[in-house]
């Protein structure tokens, strides 16, 4: 491109006159070229023969100067992009509630100390948080354009190729054709004891903290003597009942029951998800019955229909509220699309493991540390562990919420955003899974913030990483059956600090790239070293271990019998 418009001005001055006599030249050189074959510059004459050394001057700063335009129109462009959507996303977040809140000090006279006890004493109005509209999800617009949805084909083209590659060679060795998916099998064993215990999760999710709520909403009508007394109470059997009812019993039936990986998976995950649901529930009423106890605008407190309870723990949101926006008919088409889709990304991944994973990690010989061998094991778990991602967000965050969206006719589809776009890993975080990021970030970072009184944002953002930590090393250890906290040092250590490198200053496609690159490696070592850990507690079972031996890494110390399994 610069080259032709070179080119265009040499021809269009040589075409003219040798001494250049044109107005926007001279303007363009700001006094500094002037008429004739004669300048001045520094106070020296100089002489020149024709204008061809004028006129290379003339291009040379007028090429300079459109490659300066160009790059700061490029800049001003991407900041103006982030601006506007900072701005519209806080007025989204603002616009939840009509009522007026404080006006932030900087634009505010010094508060005396009566006002600042009032300050400190004031919550958000309910309703100022998370506003619900009616939106699609994002890959469902992007699957519209061809570009995006061929990328969806290359996909299928790839599981495609997975399943031939695994006929073949079963042909081969066996004769036959295999087709027992033993390994599917064996991960969702056990189905009726895991449904049992489902059940007995949700009805006790939908009976016990909305019939607790509603009794302690009754005491606070002025007719007990000591409401607060009643709220320690009740509040006290909610938390009990949160750390035994929902906490300690799933995880002592799947322990004591050795159920397999994936059915551990759907008794841990639907706990967590019940818990993290009944919190929000009593959150966000908590303070519209304190607010009646102190006005009594009202015959009697606003407590929720057990209707509206019951829809909120089938919604795919972790947000309570008394209504969604919803769409005006389910289209039951889009429904099996997307279940079909969730089966057919579960064979994805079946056939991810049995081609990538089992051979390289039932193979390899268990010893003590090789460094040569641990970092071939992380660079050849990178692919499945790359697909598994892929699969993971498309499969739950897409089509299984979608999914339920479609069947509740709830509106807002926004699970996630544009993650892949991502230049920094504070907004991989933000955009990832924006479900459990809601819920983590009104819950636990802007609580925190005030009861801190917005003291310690450092410390906030550090407590919200520890939960969410904790969380998935609980999740995993709990599923996989060991302790081997991976996934938790990853993420209080490299996610932390790529949390603070990374931040949302950091723009341009090299730091897209390198969130992909620390992105794809983190993978890998999560499925190198839990699949090591996997096998290490098969080859080399412990008959009575210790607590600490519990604790120990059995990869480290374990090597492989010379007969196998």
């Amino acid at each position: 491109m610069e080259n032709e418009d070179e080119r265009g001005l040499r021809s269009r001055f040589r075409a003219g006159p040798k001494t250049p006599t044109s107005p926007d030249i001279d303007s363009s050189l700001d006094g500094e070229c002037n008429r004739g074959e004669r300048h001045q510059l520094n106070g020296d004459n100089h002489v020149i023969s024709n204008g061809k050394i004028e006129v290379e001057q003339v291009i040379s700063k007028k090429l300079h100067l459109k490659r300066k335009a160009e790059h700061l129109r490029i800049d001003l462009m991407r900041q103006f992009d982030s601006q506007v959507n900072d701005f519209v996303d806080s007025l989204i977040e603002e616009s939840a509630s009509l009522e007026p809140v404080p006006v932030p000090a900087v634009f505010s006279p010094p508060l005396s100390d009566k006002e600042r006890s009032k300050l400190r004493d004031f919550r958000p109005p309910h309703g100022q948080g998370k506003l619900f509209v009616s939106r699609r999800s994002l890959l469902d617009e992007l699957f519209e354009v061809n570009h995006i949805r061929t990328i969806y084909h290359m996909f299928i083209a790839l599981l495609i190729l997975f399943i031939l590659s695994t006929v073949v060679v079963d042909f081969i060795d066996e004769g036959r054709l295999v087709l027992d998916f033993d390994l599917l099998v064996y991960a969702f064993g056990k189905g009726p004891l895991v449904v049992c215990t489902w059940i007995c999760m949700f009805l006790s999710a939908l009976l016990i903290p909305y019939t607790l709520f509603y009794q302690w909403s009754q005491t606070q009508s002025g007719s007990y003597s000591h409401p607060k007394l009643c709220s320690f109470l009740f509040c006290s059997v909610f938390l009990l009942y949160q750390a035994l009812g929902l906490g300690f019993l799933p995880t002592y039936v799947v322990v004591t029951n050795s159920l397999p990986p994936a059915s551990c998976f759907i008794i841990i995950l639907e706990q967590v998800r019940l818990i993290m649901k009944a919190y929000s529930f009593v959150r966000e009423n908590a303070p519209r019955v304190l607010t009646w106890a102190k006005e009594k605008n009202t015959a009697g407190p606003v407590v929720p229909l057990i209707s509206q309870y019951l829809y909120f723990l089938f919604a795919p949101t972790l947000i309570y509220r008394d209504k969604y926006p919803r769409n005006p008919v389910i289209r039951w088409g889009y429904v099996a699309t997307k279940l079909l889709q969730v089966l057919g990304s579960l064979f994805y991944a079946y056939y991810v493991f049995v081609r990538l994973c089992i051979p390289q990690f039932r193979s390899i010989s268990l010893q003590l540390f090789d460094l040569r061998a641990m970092v071939l094991c992380v660079f050849n778990s990178i692919l499945p562990g790359a697909l598994v991602l892929f699969l993971a967000f498309f499969a739950f965050l897409h089509c299984w919420l979608n999914a339920f969206a479609e069947m509740l006719r709830f509106a807002d589809r926004m699970f996630y955003k544009d993650w892949w776009n991502s230049t920094s890993f504070a907004n991989y975080y933000r955009t990832w899974n924006v479900v459990v990021h809601d819920w983590l970030y009104y819950y636990v970072y802007r609580d925190f913030l005030w009861v801190s009184q917005k003291r310690f944002k450092v410390g906030a953002m550090l407590f919200v990483f520890t939960v969410s930590a904790v969380v998935h090393e609980y999740i995993l250890a709990v599923c996989f059956g060991f302790f081997y906290p991976v996934l938790f040092c990853l993420f209080m250590c490299f996610g932390m600090m790529f949390n603070f490198i990374l931040h949302d200053q950091r723009k341009g496609p090299i730091w897209n790239i390198i969130m992909w690159t620390a992105l794809f490696l983190g993978q890998g070592v999560i499925i190198c070293l839990y699949s090591q850990e996997w096998y290490a507690q098969r080859y080399c079972p412990l008959q009575e271990p210790s607590f600490l031996e519990l604790l120990k890494p059995r990869s480290w110390s374990c090597q492989r019998p010379d007969d196998g399994l």
